[in-house]
């Protein structure tokens, strides 16, 4: 709000915001959007609200005057909020579009708001603080209730933000940190938890821009330009550019997340797209923590462009359109499509960046002039409310000001001073459109009129005098530089002063003398008088001395001045105290409480005047200086010393002076006003200059100490003691504007009714102020009213110009009316004028350096000059000692004198040449740094121009006619040409190589059973042969046996092959719904091949396999186009160096022809004689390269032509003045250095244009003389014969004269012809290489446009190849389980089999008529659990075993309980031998391990089988995303093929060859025309009548296959019936012959079976061999029967007489056994060896039987495999014996 003094009256409205020309573009975030046309941004102390289509503004002031800090736009758009700075500062909640104040939110922080931002859904608001609390505040802003808050940090904190995906998440960063934040639900409630993040072994960085992820991660920038993941607050990884380059170049300024992909804003001008999955996913495999990836896209929004901030247009139908702030001074519209349409970045409004160090109004129009740091000077139409033009210089501008118009009555002249030292004049004017629709719209532009530096640095004030006639310039490098003002401004001199230049003034007209008041940073004023122009000699230097100078150095006194302000407030309430006391007493009295008697003896009750009042307080009043007004002093008493000794202790004066901001004269020529910034500020100071006797009353009075202090000192109410740091009077002089440091303009009332009133500023009345600029940074540089006091002009160091309205509002309505701002026009022949050359050089020479400089050269000529008559002298005297030797010469040998003689003095010759050797040495070491520098220079120039050239512009030109031809200037191939190609040559090798290599694995597998069963076959036919060749029957049975197996053979391989037939029959034949895939493919082949065009922009068009075109093929295409481009160029540029050498070769030929010819004619008369053909000229441009090649004389030349070059430019300085020169085209700076190119015409006369010296000497040598005989000679009478030989030789002459001309005759002609050949081979060339170049363009621009498709094709890609791969092994899996099932089907059918035999092999031992059989059956079938063989490895498994073990033992004794009764089957039974119980035990373990097997097989069998039915369902679910990559993939191609459609290509045609016509009229619109080549319509009309007749020929082919396949139904129904009728015929046969049907097969194996016929010779063999065994066995049974018979015989003998002995007992024990009852019975029954022998034989019988069971079931095993077995052919041999006593003996006794 704006303050002003109490009752002073005045509106608060004294000033009103006009227009806003500036924008605070250093501020973060300054840019938001209300509506997709509406932005608002803080400027200064306001919010200003902008439509970016009809550039309208709207104010909203701080409503705490204290500035603004931060700006927040709400989700909705419906409200935004403005955080303010000052005491205690508010957060302001508005509603858009009605601007109307929504909510207040208070005490969030001390001193300022840094950041404000909403979250996501809007429902809170977050705001950081600035220092001393730094507070972080959560709000629930629509309640005005504060949530949380937290200190944030100790330091800066720059941004805070909610997380977009995470709610309850915060990140905030500044000053050497970032902290991440969570709203936490503790058992006290919620809290703000902050987590700091940790930089570790990466360098701690300012963060300025961070962004959230989904995932929680954190993206954070740093200020050299890389990117820092944070991940639970350490650091990740730092991701940055390949190579290790930074991602930008300087600070990251804002990160945003938009629509997955991650944009990054640098203060290096560049945005920057980046993938978000690759960052998110980023780990470094390095110790470094660097991960290196490339941006996706980029965008370079300008070269002098600074990115501070960016916001995304809410218009829907823009989504890719985003406004950028721009730190450097402007707001631009940026398209961020990344594609082929993408328009370039727009400027949509341009300001001052930084400080505003300029301000000028014109005086008789309203335009306004500024200059800023920028370097640029820009003028405004502040009616209009427009910006009209601007220039831009090299250096930042520093003071402005607009030439009155006593000098210039247009007022378009404005003078800027810079930074560097430079001042510019610059004209204003404005400039009609040519166009005559826009005739009434005008422009202006600024004109550099003229330039000169008169400093050598920063040029701190301007100033000219009331009349208009002289220029004061003020620079830091304590100079000032007068100048005189006329049609062109001319130097007059300058003069050093005590410090740095702040600020000047002239004095004002009505003074006596023309006097400059100069203010200085040091606290210095100085007066100079003006001096006079033309009376200073400034031939040698442009420093002046002589003028009047006085200083005045500045004493601060504010301390001073605060403590008598404090005595005097002291004083005053002592008197009011003794005043009301007074008055008490007074009321005392009348009431008759107190009496006067009382007060007797009291002398304060009585009257007190000023100085009793004084005197108590130790203060008296004295009159200095002359003055009429008495100030106080402190009265010396002893009792007050040791106080004014305290009090002058207190006092302080500053260290270092306090600078002077701003001084004007007063009323006063002597006095002065001083404007003091630091500590003195607060006041405004009259002083004067003090003079000689002032000095001296004061150091008599012992006031030296006040010697220079200020007359008096006005304080400034309401300041607070902040700077004034500007000011300027009204033109009516009773308003004086004030600027302030804190941002404020101030209006300040003079008191009126005096003549004085302009300049008096000691009464002021009433004042208004107003916060306007930025209350921190943005300190008022310059404060200032229009020509007609309408309106007020403020600029801050923020950047920001401020238009006022100075007047009520019915005035402003009247002033809206006025017409636009005047605009100077331009004089006549402006623009034709010669432009001023700029000062660009950062070294360029000041003024008086230029002239020290002239001054120097003049110097220099002189010392040159006489070095040139000393030069000239020794020249005469050389001349004279030539004449001397030359008339030694002429004398007589006996009278010269010698060459020595004329030596004066040998030994000073001998040091002259030491001392030009010494010299010379001297001058090569002198010279030997510019040598070797210009000699590098040198070759850098010809490795940047000359080196990159292959081929230089060769020009051939004809002998005769004037045909040229030209070679093309051919550049090398870079590297990285060859690079890209070596890659391109390494891919097309490595794609070959796995293209070989690869193959489908499935094959291999599908292969592998194959392999394997053909492995089995080869391993058992060996066996097989094996056992034929060890079974060959012999003789008659074995040839017997062949012819039968070979008749049986035959007719199986007879029935073999017809079987093959039947089965390669039915396998050929085909389902009902078969399609034959040759059909299929030549189907897809004619589909694809219809021989139509595929029109690439039909919507439907599928971009075929072959035609896919990716950035790594166009990247190929193009190099291979750039290559042979380059290949056809340096193969006619070789043609044309052939050409050019034979053209050499050529005038070599023709000069020695001509000497030839020269010798011909020498012998002619001269009538005989014809021309001499001239010798070609080999012109400069044939032979470019000898340009480059020097020798001596060209040197010594060019050297010529410099020194003249120079004598000339010397010259020309010399004639011309010293400054007008500077001034009429700016100051010149030193002459570059030469170069060192030559002139071609030298070059020409230079340089030989021959090959060879010779040619030159040739020419040299030739001479047209006439050699002929003189006439006195030919007198001489010859004879018939001599003239005859001389007639000859004239004929042989001629026609050796006419064969040399006539040669080269025909050489120019057949060389000119060929080269007129060459040339027509160019023209077409050319033609071929401009349609390369523009292919090339169109490759270049596919390439560009496939570039930004190309991450989105290798994702898609990726995908397809992914799904590929794991379809594979999926396939290869498959297999290999299929494999696996096939084997396992395998192994069970071997395991069947072997059941079978097994089965088989027990029937087979049961014989025929087993009584056992049944149990043995039961006993072979018997289930019994066995325990697991498998080996246990783990503990517990065996103990499980056997519990396994016995509870199926349990569990099979259970079941058997029924049967154990009547027979154990775990014990042999009587009657059933051992050996046969456990056989068959054995082929009972056998069958259990068989079915153990079995079904372990089955189980894995089933287990593979679901596996394999599991990963067919996957292959059809990869199957089904395959084909959905494949058509994302198609889709895609589709849409790239669709954006290439759009791309423009060229194409050269003919007139004849546009067929498209419009009413027999070509069109002018031809885009709607289709190119199309002749040959490609001829083929397509030609393959329509081919159609036809396929089309034709495939119904007739239709028709008689159609008869065909009837027919062949028919035949087949034939065959059908005729087959039948064969069966039947057969059947009957076979009854008829073998009583039932038979399998001829089996029938062929019983009628002759060669394994039966091989085991029968081998059982007959076998037999003989056995049988000559048991011969020889019986043999010697016999021998031992033989011996047993007489081994019996002596045993009966034996017997004998023991059956007498026993004869005898038997008789004595008969005489015993009579005495005894029971004697004998032992000898009663059958004997026990009788016994125990017929138990043997029982037991012989029944094992004979067991054999003869036995070899039955082996005959019966032999009879399935091989058939019947046939009866023996010969009998069995005897294998019984008849014993000698007649019993048969059928073995051995034991």
């Amino acid at each position: 709000m704006a303050r002003s003094t109490e009752d002073s009256g005045l509106p608060p409205n004294l000033l009103s915001v006009h227009h806003s020309f500036g924008y605070d573009c250093m501020k973060r975030s300054n840019l938001q959007m209300l509506d997709p046309n509406t932005v608002v941004f803080a400027a200064g102390n306001i919010v200003q609200i902008l439509n970016l289509q009809t550039k309208e503004q709207q104010y909203l002031r701080s409503s705490s005057g204290g500035g603004i800090g931060a700006i927040a736009v709400h989700p909705s758009r419906k409200y935004f909020a403005v955080a303010e700075k000052g005491d205690k500062p508010n957060i302001n909640i508005f509603e858009y579009p009605s601007l109307k104040l929504y909510r207040i939110l208070r005490l969030g922080t001390e001193n300022a708001y840094s950041f404000v931002d909403f979250n996501p859904s809007g429902d809170l608001l977050a705001s950081v603080g600035s220092e001393p609390d730094f507070m972080l505040t959560v709000w629930d802003w629509a309640q005005e209730h504060i949530v949380l808050r937290s200190k944030a940090f100790s330091q800066d904190v720059f941004r805070v933000t909610f997380s977009p995906e995470n709610e309850g998440h915060l990140t905030t960063s500044g000053s050497g940190h970032i902290r991440f934040w969570k709203m936490a639900h503790t058992f006290t409630g919620l809290k703000l938890q902050g987590q700091l993040g940790k930089f570790g072994r990466t360098e701690i960085s300012d963060i300025e821009g961070f962004v959230e992820l989904p995932d929680g991660k954190v993206l954070s920038g740093t200020e050299w330009g890389n990117m820092l993941l944070w991940d639970g607050g350490l650091i990740k990884v730092q991701v940055c550019r390949k190579n290790k380059k930074n991602c930008h170049a300087g600070n990251i300024e804002q990160f945003v997340m938009d629509e997955g992909e991650l944009i990054t804003i640098g203060a290096d001008g560049f945005v920057r797209v980046w993938d978000f999955e690759t960052i998110d996913t980023a780990d470094s495999p390095e110790e470094s923590g660097l991960f290196e990836m490339e941006p996706m896209n980029e965008l370079k929004v300008g070269n002098d462009v600074s990115l501070r901030s960016m916001v995304k247009s809410v218009d829907p139908e823009a989504q890719s359109l985003w406004y950028a702030q721009d730190s450097k001074g402007g707001i631009w519209k940026l398209d961020l499509s990344f594609s082929h349409t993408t328009k370039p970045p727009e400027k949509l409004f341009s300001y001052h960046a930084g400080e505003i160090t300029g301000l000028a109004p014109s005086p008789n129009s309203h335009l306004v002039a500024t200059t800023a740091v920028d370097h640029s000077v820009r003028v405004y139409d502040y009616m209009s409310k427009t910006p009209l033009c601007q220039m831009k210089f090299n250096s930042g501008g520093s003071v402005l000001t607009w030439v009155p118009q006593i000098i210039d009555p247009k007022g378009s002249t404005v003078i800027a001073g810079f930074e560097d030292g430079v001042v510019r004049v610059l004209n204003v004017y404005k400039k009609e459109m040519k166009d005559k629709k826009q005739s009434q719209d005008v422009t202006a532009e600024l004109l550099l009129k003229q330039v000169f530096k008169p400093h050598s640095s920063k040029v701190k004030a301007l100033a000219l005098d009331s009349k208009g006639e002289i220029l004061a310039t003020g620079g830091d490098d304590q100079t000032v530089f007068f100048f005189s003002v006329g049609d062109r401004i001319e130097p007059i001199g300058f003069i050093e002063i005590s410090g740095p230049v702040s600020y000047m003034t002239w004095s004002p007209g009505h003074f006596d003398k023309n006097l400059l008041l100069i203010a200085c940073d040091n606290g210095f004023v100085i007066e100079v008088e003006a001096p006079e122009p033309g009376t200073y000699d400034t031939s040698k230097t442009y420093q002046i001395s002589g003028l009047a100078i006085r200083e005045y150095r500045f004493k601060s006194i504010k301390s001073r001045l605060r403590k008598e302000e404090e005595e005097a407030r002291k004083a005053a309430e002592e008197e009011e105290r003794r005043k009301e006391e007074e008055r008490q007493r007074q009321i005392r009295r009348e009431r008759g409480i107190e009496s006067d008697d009382e007060d007797d003896g009291d002398p304060d009750k009585k009257g007190y005047d000023e100085k009793k009042v004084l005197a108590l307080l130790g203060l008296e009043q004295v009159n200095s200086d002359g003055s009429s007004e008495p100030t106080l002093r402190r009265i010396a008493t002893p009792d007050a010393t040791e106080e004014e000794e305290e009090a002058e202790e207190v006092l302080f004066i500053p260290e270092e002076p306090s600078p002077i901001h701003y001084v004007s004269y007063s009323t006063n020529e002597d006095h002065f006003w001083l404007s003091m910034g630091a500590y003195d500020a607060g006041y405004l100071y009259e002083c004067t200059f003090v003079t000689d006797k002032e000095r001296e009353a004061k150091t008599k009075a012992g006031l030296e100490d006040r010697i220079g202090d200020a007359r008096q000192a006005i304080p400034m109410d309401g300041t607070n003691d902040v700077p004034v740091t500007c000011m300027h009077f009204s033109p009516g002089r009773d308003q004086v504007l004030m600027g302030l440091e804190d941002g404020s303009v101030r209006v300040q009332m003079l008191e009126t009714g005096t003549q004085t009133k302009q300049l008096d500023l000691s009464k002021p009345s009433a004042y208004w102020s107003l916060n306007i600029h930025d209350n921190n940074y943005g300190k008022l540089t310059h404060a200032a009213t229009s020509y007609d006091n309408q309106f007020v002009f403020t600029t801050g160091a923020d950047g920001n110009f401020f238009v006022f309205d100075l007047m009520s509002e019915e005035k402003i309505e009247e002033a809206k009316k006025i017409a636009r701002a005047k605009i100077p026009s331009a004089r006549k022949g402006l623009e034709d004028e010669k432009r001023v050359e700029d000062i660009d050089q950062k070294g360029y020479y000041s003024i008086e350096t230029e002239k020290q400089k002239a001054e120097q050269d003049k110097m220099r000529r002189e010392a040159e000059e006489k070095k040139l008559n000393v030069r000239r002298t020794i020249a005469q005297l050389r001349r004279q000692f030539k004449k001397l030797l030359e008339k030694n010469k002429e004398l007589p040998e006996h009278l010269q004198l010698e060459r020595k003689e004329f030596e004066m003095d040998p030994e000073m010759k001998k040091v002259l040449e030491k001392e030009k050797l010494d010299k010379m040495d001297l001058v090569r070491k002198e010279l030997a740094w510019d040598s070797e520098k210009l000699k590098i220079a040198l070759d850098k120039l010809k490795h940047r121009f000359r080196d990159e050239l292959e081929t230089d512009r060769i020009v051939v030109v004809a002998i005769k006619t004037e045909h040229t031809v030209s070679s093309f200037r051919a550049a090398r191939l870079s590297k990285e040409f060859f690079r890209l190609k070596m890659e391109m040559e390494n891919r097309k090798a490595t794609t070959l190589t796995e293209k070989g290599v690869s193959r489908d694995p499935t094959k291999d597998l599908s292969g592998a059973g194959d392999k394997e069963a053909e492995a089995a076959e080869e391993e058992v036919q060996p066996g097989q042969q094996d056992v034929k060749k060890t079974t060959v029957l012999t003789g008659r049975m074995g040839e017997k046996v062949a012819k039968a197996l070979q008749k049986v053979e035959k007719a199986k391989q007879k029935r073999a092959a017809r079987q093959a037939q039947w089965d390669s029959l039915y396998s050929s034949k085909p389902p009902d719904d078969y399609e034959d895939p040759a059909d299929v493919s030549a189907i897809k082949e004619a589909q694809e091949n219809m021989g139509d065009y595929k029109l690439k922009t039909a919507k439907d068009y599928t971009v075929p396999e072959h035609l896919r075109m990716n950035a790594l093929k166009k990247r190929n295409q193009l190099l291979l186009l750039i290559e042979e481009i380059y290949n056809h160029k340096m193969h006619f540029n070789g043609r044309l160096i052939t050409l050019r050498d034979k053209k050499i070769s050529l005038i070599e030929k023709i000069i020695q022809y001509r000497q030839e010819l020269i010798e011909v004619q020498s012998k002619l008369n001269p009538e005989q004689r014809k021309p001499l053909p001239a010798i070609p000229d080999l012109l400069p441009c044939e032979v470019p390269e000898r340009q480059y090649q020097y020798t001596r004389e060209s040197l010594k030349k060019f050297k010529e032509n410099m020194e003249k070059q120079r004598a000339e430019d010397q010259a020309k300085a010399a004639g011309a003045s010293g400054f007008g020169t500077g001034f009429g085209s700016g100051f010149s700076a030193p002459p570059p250095a030469a170069t060192a190119a030559v002139d071609p015409k030298a070059d020409a006369s230079t340089y030989p244009t021959s090959t060879s010296p010779s040619v030159d000497k040739l020419k040299s040598s030739i001479s047209v003389g006439s050699t002929s005989a003189s006439p006195s000679e030919t007198e001489i009478e010859l004879s018939a014969m001599e003239i005859q030989l001389m007639k000859a030789e004239e004929i042989r002459l001629l026609y050796q004269q006419d064969k040399l001309i006539a040669k080269v005759q025909e050489m120019i002609v057949n060389f000119d012809a060929e080269l007129r050949l060459l040339r027509h081979d160019k023209l077409n060339l050319e033609i071929d290489i401009k349609n390369a170049d523009l292919r090339h363009v169109t490759l270049f621009q596919e390439l560009q446009l496939l570039k930004e498709f190309e991450k989105r094709e290798n994702v898609l890609a990726d995908k397809v190849e992914a799904k590929n791969k794991e379809k594979s092994d999926m396939q290869m899996k498959v297999m290999e389980c299929q494999q696996k099932l096939d084997n396992k089907k395998k192994d069970i059918e071997k395991l069947q089999e072997k059941e079978k035999a097994l089965y088989a092999q027990f029937q087979q031992s049961l014989g025929e008529n087993n009584k056992f059989a049944d149990f043995l059956t039961k006993v072979f079938k018997k289930k019994i659990k066995r325990a697991k063989k498998k080996a246990q490895t783990e503990e517990g498994s065996d103990e499980e075993s056997e519990e396994e073990s016995e509870d199926e033992s349990d569990w099979s004794s259970e079941e058997d309980e029924s049967d154990s009764e009547a027979l154990d089957d775990s014990v042999c039974p009587p009657g059933l031998e051992q050996e046969m119980f456990d056989n068959v035990c054995a082929m009972r373990e056998k069958r259990l391990d068989i079915e153990e097997a079995m079904a372990e097989e089955k189980k894995v069998h089933d287990g593979l089988k679901k596996e394999v039915d599991t990963l067919q369902k996957k292959a059809k679910i990869i199957d089904s995303s395959l084909r959905t990559a494949e058509a994302d993939l198609e889709a895609f191609q589709l849409e790239k093929q669709q954006k290439l459609n759009e791309l423009h290509v060229v194409v050269a045609l003919k007139l004849h060859q546009i067929e498209y016509m419009v009413n027999g009229v070509v069109p002018q619109d031809l885009q709607h025309c289709l190119v199309f080549t002749c040959a490609g319509m001829v083929r397509l009309q030609r393959r329509i009548r081919e159609l036809k007749d396929e089309k034709a020929s495939q119904r007739r082919h239709y028709k008689e296959h159609r008869q065909q396949h009837v027919q062949l139904i028919k035949d087949r129904k034939l065959m059908e019936a005729k087959i039948q009728e064969l069966e039947e015929k057969c059947n009957e046969m076979m009854m008829l012959k073998f009583g039932r049907i038979v399998d001829l097969e089996k029938l062929e194996t019983v009628g002759v079976n060669r394994n039966i016929e091989e085991l029968k010779e081998k059982l007959r063999i076998n037999e003989y061999a056995h049988a000559e065994e048991l011969r020889k066995i019986e043999d010697k049974i016999a021998l031992k029967k033989e011996r047993i018979t007489e081994l019996t015989r002596d045993n009966t003998e034996k017997l004998e007489q023991l059956t007498l002995l026993l004869g005898e007992n038997k008789e004595l024990e008969t005489q015993l056994d009579s005495r005894q009852k029971n004697l004998g019975g032992e000898f009663q029954g059958a004997r026990k060896a009788d016994m125990r022998e017929r138990q043997r034989l029982i037991q012989l019988v029944q094992l004979q039987a067991q054999e003869i069971d036995a070899l039955k079931e082996e005959i019966g095993l032999l009879s399935r495999k091989g058939g019947h077995i046939l009866p023996p052919t010969q009998p069995p041999l005897p294998h019984t014996a008849t014993s000698s006593m007649g019993r048969p003996v059928t073995g051995t006794n034991p």
